[in-house]
C-alpha cells in the first residue's frame, strides 16, 4: 500500500497501569504508523513524556488521545523529552504555550536546532556525507527533490526550562523517576527508570521489535549505543513503556536482542571489507544487509554504512584509504 492511499490512524488512549496512561499518536511514516506519549499522574495533574510529532491536526490528536482517558490538556503539569527527534518533541512549544508548563530536555540538542532552523542546509550537508560516502549521483539528487519541503515535524525550537540529566528526579504518583543519559538513536537520548515498580521509560533506545537507528550527530554512535544498552541492563526494569508500540517485559532479551544485531553488522561488514576493499561505505551495503535494502533509498542504509564503518574506524579495525576528492574507502587496518 502506497504512503498516500495507507489510512491514516487516529490518536488512542488507554490505561497501562494506574497512574500510567499510553497516548497513542498517528505519525506520517511508511512503517512507523504511530508513536508514544506517556502521561504519568502527578497530584491533581499530569506529567507528560514526548509530544508527538507537529503537522497540521496533530495536536487534536493528543487531544483525542487525553479524553479517551479522561485527561484533558490543562492537567500537564510538566513536559519531558526523551531526546529531540520530531515524533518525540515537535509539539513542545504548542503543549508548553497551550498549557504554561515547563519543559525537561537534555541540553544537547543543539543538531536539531540546525535542522529546524535551517531545513534546506541540513539536506545539503546530507547530500555531500552521502556523496562522499559512494552514493550515486543521480538517485540521490532525485531522493534529495522529493524529500525538499518536507514537513520538519516541529512546531518550533524551545530550550528546556530544566536540563535533563543524571540527578535530576522526576516526582509523580508512582513515585519518583531518575534520568539516564542512553546517547547512540541520539546524542540527547534519556531513558526515565522508577525503581520501586521496575519500570522503565526508553523512548526510542529500546523498541519492541529491534530496529537500529543513529542520526549520527556524534563521533561513534554506534559504541554510545552498546555502552547505553549496559546503561540499561543495570537497572534491572521488568516493564518497558517504549516511544513506539506496546509496552514489554522481557528487556533483556530485547537488549541481547540489540547488542546481537549490532555486532553482526559489524562482523559482516569486516568481512566485506576483508573481501572487497578498499570498499566505500555505499558500496558494502549490499555485502551487509543483501537484497532486503533494494526497495529502501540509499541514503537511509548508507547512512547506518557510515557509521558502522565510523565504529570499526576507531576501533583500529579499517582504515580509510581514498585520496583527496574521491569517495571514501575502506581496507582492513
Amino acid at each position: 500500500m502506497t504512503q498516500t492511499a495507507r489510512k491514516r490512524e487516529l490518536g488512542r488512549g488507554e490505561r497501562v497501569l494506574p497512574g500510567v496512561w499510553r497516548l497513542r499518536l498517528p505519525l506520517p511514516w511508511p512503517g512507523v504508523p504511530h508513536g508514544n506519549a506517556w502521561a504519568l499522574a502527578a497530584g491533581d495533574g499530569i506529567i507528560l513524556v514526548d509530544t508527538g510529532i507537529h503537522e497540521p491536526g496533530s495536536m487534536d490528536q493528543l487531544v483525542r488521545a487525553l479524553d479517551q482517558v479522561n485527561l484533558r490538556l490543562e492537567h500537564i503539569k510538566l513536559l519531558v523529552c526523551t531526546h529531540a527527534h520530531s515524533d518525540h518533541y515537535g509539539q513542545a512549544a504548542t503543549i508548553v504555550d497551550e498549557t504554561g508548563c515547563e519543559l525537561w530536555m537534555h541540553p544537547r540538542y543543539e543538531d536539531m536546532v540546525k535542522h529546524a532552523d535551517d531545513p534546506e542546509g541540513a539536506m545539503n550537508r546530507r547530500m555531500e556525507i552521502a556523496l562522499q560516502s559512494g552514493v550515486p549521483e543521480a538517485p540521490l539528487r532525485k531522493f534529495m527533490a522529493e524529500r525538499k519541503g518536507d514537513n520538519p515535524g516541529i512546531a518550533r525550537v524551545i530550550a528546556p526550562d530544566q536540563p535533563l540529566v543524571p540527578g535530576v528526579e522526576i516526582g509523580t504518583d508512582l513515585g519518583t523517576w531518575t534520568v539516564h543519559e542512553t546517547p547512540g538513536h541520539a546524542p540527547n537520548h534519556v531513558c526515565l527508570y522508577q525503581a520501586d515498580h521496575r519500570l522503565l521509560i526508553s523512548g526510542d533506545h529500546l523498541l519492541g521489535r529491534v530496529s537500529l537507528y543513529f542520526d549520527g550527530f556524534d563521533p561513534d554512535p554506534v559504541g554510545d549505543f552498546l555502552r547505553s544498552l549496559d546503561v540499561v541492563e543495570g537497572l534491572d526494569a521488568r516493564l518497558c513503556l517504549a516511544g513506539h508500540g506496546r509496552s514489554f517485559s522481557d528487556l533483556q532479551a530485547h537488549i541481547e536482542a540489540n547488542r546481537s544485531l549490532v555486532h553482526e553488522r559489524l562482523d559482516n561488514l569486516v568481512k566485506v571489507v576483508g573481501d572487497r576493499g578498499p570498499i566505500s561505505p555505499f558500496d558494502s551495503a549490499y555485502g551487509v544487509y543483501g537484497d532486503s535494502i533494494k526497495h529502501i533509498p540509499p541514503y537511509w542504509w548508507t547512512s547506518k554504512m557510515i557509521l558502522y564503518m565510523r565504529h570499526l574506524e576507531a576501533a583500529g579495525k579499517v582504515r580509510k584509504v581514498s585520496e583527496p576528492g574521491e569517495p571514501d574507502r575502506f581496507e582492513l587496518a
